[in-house]
């Protein structure tokens, strides 16, 4: 169980770090989009850890 949970955190921060990177090639891209993005790959990150 502990493993599926995993890779389900894994497979959200790799999609929170394509839409990262989506967001910053646009021509103009929503600062504010970025950072919650971030936050919210930051906080996968830690709970990634913390496993």
């Amino acid at each position: 169980m502990e493993q599926a949970h995993f890779s389900a955190l894994e497979a959200k921060h790799a999609g929170l770090e394509h839409r990262i990177a989506e967001e910053s090639r646009r021509p103009s891209p929503d600062s504010g989009i970025l950072a919650q993005l971030k936050k919210q790959k930051l906080k996968i990150k830690e709970e990634l850890a913390a496993i």
